[in-house]
């Protein structure tokens, strides 16, 4: 089971209220709720949302829901957070909820972590929209990192930063939404935590803000399946089609369906069997794993026309291996 707890606060009682945390966390809750193809990803994520004072999350019932996140065994534990966050000297980090008047008397992130930590879940993620969330995990001093065994940490910002906002949403979380929706999906769809850290990390460049992201983990999982940019089957082929990483696959003009016309007869006309295998390598070179080689120009038309060949690309080669080993 996937358990997911998402918490946007735009409303505070005593300090400035925001006005995209809300959206934000909606926007999460809605893309984590279920994969591309329709299926269910975490089961109804709950959604604690402060628009207004009638809708107002207090501290408690922040806590409240962090510790039930955190019971039971769940395959993964998620917790994301957009709202005000808070920072001193001795004290840690604190996400504030709504009641908050000083910042410090929100919920820190040291009991944040010790949920998390206490946790039977085998995968605990926490994803921080907040100013200076980056300390979370670290120690009061702030340069030595407390990440458990099976626990994931993505922030907005160092603890030092502010995080930022666009247009009335936070900057971390439209890149966070945009990464799980399959920005940062790999050739089979799968969307873990590090391919997010990586495409956030990416899009803000070295003068924003920066994402902060620590793990301890053995293997990602992934927290979302996007559309796959290539068939499982097709990747599987691989280690058919090239006996070794470095051979190549030779071409003729039987491989190639399509004529211009001004062939003369000794060009052999298409066979089913090779068109077919044609079209596969074809598909593999649109995502990157195959390239044309030898050929006048770099397309695979012109390879099989000209009976050169194609090989595998880096990528190629990688998938290739794990194809071999049947871990695909």
């Amino acid at each position: 089971m996937r358990k997911a707890l998402v918490v946007g606060i735009d409303h505070y009682e005593h300090i400035n209220c925001l006005n995209g945390a809300v959206n934000d966390a909606t926007n999460v809750r809605d893309v984590l709720e279920r994969n591309a193809d329709g299926s269910v990803n975490f089961v109804t994520p709950q959604l604690l949302a402060a628009v207004d004072p009638s809708s107002a999350v207090s501290r408690r019932e922040l806590k409240d829901a962090v510790l039930d996140l955190f019971a039971g065994e769940a395959e993964i534990a998620l917790f994301y957070f957009s709202g005000h966050g808070y920072i001193e000297d001795t004290g840690g980090g604190f996400l504030c909820a709504s009641d908050c008047r000083d910042g410090d008397d929100g919920l820190s992130l040291a009991e944040l972590i010790a949920a998390a930590d206490r946790s039977k879940a085998q995968n605990k993620v926490i994803i921080l929209d907040s100013c200076h969330s980056g300390v979370a995990g670290s120690t009061a001093s702030h340069d030595v990192a407390l990440v458990s065994d099976g626990m994931t940490i993505l922030t907005a910002s160092t603890a030092e930063q502010y995080a930022m906002e666009s247009g009335g949403s936070g900057v971390f979380t439209d890149l966070l939404v945009d990464a799980l929706e399959g920005g940062a999906a790999n050739l089979l769809g799968a969307v873990t935590p590090g391919s997010v850290y990586a495409h956030i990390d990416q899009s803000l460049g070295p003068w924003k803000q920066r994402p902060v992201f620590k793990t301890n983990v053995k293997k990602f999982v992934s927290l979302r399946t996007a559309t796959a940019a290539v068939q499982l089957a097709d990747l599987q082929q691989l280690a058919v089609l090239f006996a070794a990483p470095d051979a190549q696959f030779p071409l003729d003009p039987s491989y190639e369906p399509l004529r211009t016309g001004a062939e003369d007869g000794s060009v052999p006309p298409p066979d089913p069997i090779n068109t077919t295998r044609f079209g596969l390598l074809q598909r593999l070179q649109s995502v990157g794993l195959v390239r044309p080689v030898g050929a006048s120009r770099p397309h695979m038309w012109d390879a099989a026309m000209e009976s050169k060949g194609c090989e595998l690309t880096a990528l190629g080669r990688h998938y290739w291996r794990l194809a071999k080993e049947r871990l695909l």
